[in-house]
């Protein structure tokens, strides 16, 4: 988990003053890890410490209670977890915003700790960003990384599940495509483009270099079409929902197009994992999986484990 700046940034943008409150140190068992935060406004909230009465304490003092606090998740709270957290909540607004600079964000009281002038020093000199941690009373934190683009064509059922599996992750920076805007649901996820084009493949160029693309539209035929421009255009990854056999035929007709068969190969299909199975949320968990694994291993192959997820 890191600072997520652009979320933290769009919410004030939205409602002035935020509140956010992270876990800044877990003693046992406990319902989420060191980093995990969530934000507060008047009215409403995002993300989550892990629910129940910890969390909803935290949001109803998240104005009036502010730097490290320690709780208990006994029965005092209503949990049973049996362990302990340490919970970091400060308000944030455009003026404290525009101050932060650098990849780590550190704040505490009175004068910084050495311990935490070392880890910073690290950071800038070896480009080695610490884990959030509670330090000597400072809260120190990296911030989030640049999200990959994630380019979905399709609003299916499983493009649908894709998104509502995908969007709250903070790894990802979403733009959803499909032939007419009756085709995406009406509630859109916050920070998801939505991008009607009656001729989806003609957007292609316009997605970046560094993005990925997961293709899962209702036709073969635009399937195909998609595939054939993505192997035109420069991508970090892409994925094609299909089964074996699918991918068999597409093969062939992308090198009667002219693709060699290393281009092809650049593209994953199938998707997700068959022994999860068909059902459009089951692709979506197993697919959001095998993106995160190359998101973290940074790498850009189909691994071999990815198989048919549906036809």
């Amino acid at each position: 988990m890191s600072f997520d700046l652009d979320s933290l940034r769009a919410a004030v943008a939205l409602h002035g003053r935020v509140a956010r409150v992270v876990v800044a140190d877990v003693q046992g068992s406990a319902p989420r890890e060191v980093g995990a935060a969530m934000l507060v406004w008047e009215g409403g909230q995002s993300g989550t410490i892990g629910g129940g009465a910890l969390e909803f304490e935290a949001a109803q003092a998240a104005f009036t209670r502010f730097g490290a606090t320690r709780h208990a998740l006994g029965p005092a709270l209503g949990q049973c977890c049996g362990g302990a957290v340490t919970l970091w909540t400060e308000v944030w607004d455009a003026a404290r915003l525009q101050a932060l600079t650098g990849d780590v964000v550190a704040r505490g009281p009175g004068e910084r700790p050495l311990a935490v002038a070392r880890l910073l020093d690290r950071a800038r000199a070896q480009g080695r960003l610490p884990l959030p941690q509670l330090v000597q009373g400072w809260m120190v934190e990296p911030v989030t990384r640049v999200r990959r683009p994630l380019w979905i064509w399709g609003a299916g059922h499983v493009g649908r599940a894709m998104v509502a599996t995908l969007s709250p992750l903070p790894h990802f920076a979403l733009t959803w495509v499909d032939t007419a805007r009756g085709r995406f649901p009406r509630a859109l996820p916050d920070d998801v483009a939505c991008l009607p084009a009656a001729r989806p493949e003609a957007l292609v160029p316009r997605a970046p270099v560094e993005a990925a693309h997961l293709v899962l539209t209702y036709s073969h035929a635009l399937d195909l079409a998609l595939c054939h421009a993505l192997l035109g255009h420069a991508f970090h990854w892409a994925g094609l929902i299909g089964s074996k056999t699918k991918w068999a035929r597409f093969r062939s007709r992308l090198r009667a197009l002219g693709h060699e068969n290393g281009q092809i190969d650049r593209i994953c299909c199938p998707i997700g994992q068959k022994a999860l199975g068909k059902h459009p949320q089951a692709i979506a968990i197993s697919t959001a999986a095998q993106l995160l694994d190359l998101q973290t291993r940074k790498g850009t192959a189909c691994p071999t484990r990815c198989s048919a997820s549906t036809v």
